[in-house]
């Protein structure tokens, strides 16, 4: 039987892939700040364990581990779900609030990674599935800090993929595009804090227009998502990404057709940047 643990699994994407998993009979431990916030049907499961952890307190992080190997024995996918966004041109973030950014979605999942690999690396097995996003390998106006912290756990996921294959650990980066989930909520999304007017009319601003009437009406299908990541994790080799979404795929092709562009423009003075008798 497998055992999950997925952080920020109260709600939205990480509630719905432990749905999946707790219906598929696996074990399932929950990892939120606030366990009053733990969906019924979830919190009643008897396949189901519930930690209080913000990810953010690395303090804390080891205890939930140790929890979730008691309740279970082990943990085969750890899933860092944890996470939000801050929308705002780079001028108008200030350095608190990028940190304040980072400390949830790239610190929070190095820590939780670090405390779940010892006990992987014991067992001779384990996955690990980061939640990215499309964000993660596009940057786009408005998001640049959370585009940022996205292809920081891109990075992180695929140096893993390399790091960790000797110990039969494997790691996968899902990039999803927007989720019809609270993501765009106040609860889940910041803004910058001080705006500048100068950006008004420009596409920084436009994407916060969009986010201010888009939540709740986005494309992508959290129960589908999760019923794909879940049957992806269950297959024996994991993709380096999962590229999830109808927008993801769209997205991913301009960005493909721009790297394209930009090593054709370029590479033959490119690759004469080497020295003379390196031949």
């Amino acid at each position: 039987m497998t055992t999950w643990f997925i952080t920020g699994a109260s709600r939205g994407l990480g509630a719905e892939l432990a749905r999946t998993a707790v219906a598929q009979g696996d074990n399932v431990v929950i990892a939120v700040r606030d366990p009053a916030r733990v969906p019924e049907d979830l919190g009643k499961a008897s396949n189901v364990h519930t930690v209080a952890l913000d990810v953010t307190d690395s303090a804390a992080i080891p205890a939930a581990v140790e929890a979730a190997v008691r309740r279970f024995g082990g943990i085969d996918v750890l899933v860092n779900n944890a996470g939000r966004g801050l929308l705002g041109a780079l001028e108008e973030i200030t350095d608190a609030e990028a940190r304040s950014l980072f400390d949830l979605n790239v610190f929070g999942l190095i820590d939780m990674t670090r405390a779940v690999l010892p006990v992987m690396r014991r067992q001779g097995s384990g996955k690990l599935v980061h939640i990215g996003s499309r964000s993660g390998f596009e940057g786009e106006p408005g998001v640049s800090m959370y585009s940022a912290s996205k292809f920081a756990v891109a990075g992180i996921s695929e140096a893993l993929s390399k790091e960790l294959a000797p110990f039969g650990i494997q790691s996968m980066v899902v990039e999803p595009g927007v989720l019809r989930t609270d993501f765009l909520d106040a609860s889940s999304l910041s803004l910058a804090a001080d705006t500048i007017a100068d950006y008004d009319g420009t596409p920084a601003h436009a994407t916060l227009e969009w986010a201010a009437t888009a939540s709740h009406t986005q494309l992508g299908d959290p129960v589908k998502s999760a019923a794909l990541i879940y049957e992806v994790t269950a297959q024996n080799v994991l993709p380096t990404h999962l590229y999830l979404g109808p927008d993801t795929i769209d997205r991913l092709r301009v960005k493909l057709d721009q790297i394209h562009d930009d090593l054709n423009a370029w590479s033959a003075k490119s690759a004469a940047t080497a020295h003379d008798d390196a031949a």
